[in-house]
């Protein structure tokens, strides 16, 4: 709730824990176990945010947060919280909200490009050992170097056996590319292909257009309120590395897109990211530097970055120490390792004499936190113990019917909607493969051909060889036969002289 052109987030009987505008892009961080109150300090802020014209984007992976669309019901709760709390301001309140979804299905699509999303998250997505992230490397810079676009999975199986086709080639200018390698990551991109896949599309996280950062910017032209994004996460939570990859791409997207714009007095934009232990599971320690260095530099681009999730040891530490505005929710000792997890979140705060930080977590009660926040001067607040104020929306989901109203009156309705089919690496490699199997049928051709030419010669060669050898022996016949002839006519000779001998002797 905005007070006097600050975030009234929580009070007590002596304090109000009040959220300078101006500090609101030191990043912040909500911690605390499920059913505390998490949500409603995450709806608190967005809500407030949006009411100063600062546009807010946030993950809903319940479904519970939809309802920051519709004007808050009035009920018990609410009323009980607003007279303790003596809130003579206290409204109810609807704010403009935009929804999103990766399935297209629950609100406009929020797509990206596998070149957009980069190796380090797509090998995170895939589950990826370094050394095949080095040869996913290698694809995406062929990729890049060839002007082929990588705009859905289906270009990367294409640029994957493409770069198997030319491996010892490119190998020369590239390094080794093991075809091993490259095999265990077309099969690990079919697989997420399938796992992504609905009844509806094939084209789901990955195509084009890809969203642009700039439509999570706009204010609503009736209050002026800074719109809220709300990207329904309920079915790419259980996706967790799809999940973390999508989170993280946005951040990079925003970074990247932003200018630089020094001190403000209000953030150009505030990013609500829920269980952000998920971000960090497994992270690379290249892909963690990343993280920590755009945490570092986007706040001197007007954004602010919040974490939400159960404990501050879900957060590197690197990290952590980039976030100023600190709410911790109650959180329960039954293990040696959340007693650890309860002194990382005491030893966060600044100390507050008046109480034990590491007590006061355990003994909270729902709706209550410890708080700090960055105060003038850039430091941080002692810590302090305050009830949060109610949401001035309404409390929980909302029916299909609702949400579908919503997403038709949506500003950016029919923008990404329709997948666009570009020239991409899978079309660009088309008139290659064609080509590669041209060559390949001409050699298997040119091989057949010669196969051919060699049987020919040597049935040639057998003819020859046996006309040869039929007139060999024709000839031998033929020699034989005159023999023959000569011995009968020598025999003759013979016998005939014999003959004349015994007659001549005869007639004597």
């Amino acid at each position: 709730m905005l007070k006097d052109g600050k975030i009234l987030i929580g009070k007590n009987d002596n304090y109000e824990a009040n959220l300078l505008l101006s500090k609101a892009n030191r990043h912040g961080l909500i911690t605390g176990a499920t059913g505390t109150g998490k949500t409603i300090s995450l709806k608190v802020l967005a809500e407030s945010f949006s009411s100063a014209g600062v546009p807010v984007f946030m993950v809903d992976v319940k479904g519970d947060l939809a309802g920051t669309a519709f004007i808050g019901e009035d009920n018990e709760n609410v009323r009980t919280r607003v007279e303790k709390l003596k809130l003579d301001t206290f409204k109810y309140d609807k704010y403009p909200c935009v929804f999103y979804d990766i399935y297209g299905k629950l609100g406009h699509p929020l797509r990206t490009t596998v070149g957009e999303m980069g190796h380090r998250l797509l090998s995170k997505v895939l589950g990826l050992s370094e050394v095949q992230d080095s040869v996913l490397t290698i694809v995406y810079k062929i990729a890049s170097d060839e002007g082929k676009e990588l705009d859905t999975l289906e270009d990367l199986q294409s640029m994957l056996v493409y770069v198997a086709n030319k491996r010892t080639e490119l190998s020369q200018v590239y390094g080794n590319i093991a075809s091993q390698t490259l095999t265990t990551i077309q099969r690990n991109v079919l697989e997420l292909i399938e796992d992504l896949k609905d009844g509806n599309s094939d084209n789901v996280m990955f195509g084009y257009p890809p969203f642009n950062v700039q439509d999570l910017r706009g204010l609503d032209v009736d209050t002026g309120y800074g719109r809220i994004n709300i990207l329904d996460a309920q079915e790419l939570f259980k996706h967790s590395d799809s999940y973390a990859a999508t989170i993280l791409t946005l951040l990079d997207k925003v970074y990247d897109s932003m200018p630089e714009v020094g001190d403000v007095d209000k953030p150009k934009l505030v990013l609500f990211f829920d269980e952000a232990h998920l971000l960090f599971s497994d992270m690379s320690k290249a892909m963690l530097e990343h993280v920590v260095k755009i945490v570092k530099l986007i706040r001197s681009k007007g954004v602010g970055v919040y974490f939400i999730s159960q404990s501050p040891a879900d957060i590197p530490d690197e990290v952590l120490s980039q976030l100023g505005n600190k709410i911790q929710h109650a959180l329960r000792v039954y293990t040696p390792s959340e007693e650890k997890a309860i002194k990382v979140a005491a030893d966060s705060f600044r100390v507050n004499p008046k109480f034990d930080t590491m007590k006061a977590i355990q003994n909270l009660g729902t709706g209550e936190a410890l708080i700090s926040l960055i105060d003038e001067n850039g430091e941080p607040t002692v810590v302090e113990q305050v009830t949060i104020l109610p949401p001035q929306s309404r409390m929980g989901t909302i029916i299909d019917m609702e949400r579908q109203a919503i997403i038709n009156n949506s500003p950016i309705v029919g923008k990404y909607e329709k997948v666009e089919d570009r020239v991409s690496a899978k079309e660009n490699n088309e008139e290659v493969f064609n080509k590669i199997e041209q060559e390949k049928q001409e050699k298997e051709q040119a091989k057949l051909d010669e196969k051919n030419a060699k049987e020919e010669a040597k049935r040639l060669k057998q003819e020859e060889a046996e006309r040869a050898r039929e007139a060999r022996e024709a000839e031998r016949k033929k020699k034989q036969s005159l023999g023959y002839k000569i011995g009968r006519k020598a025999e003759n000779k013979i016998i005939d002289k014999t003959l004349n001998k015994i007659l001549k002797g005869f007639f004597k």
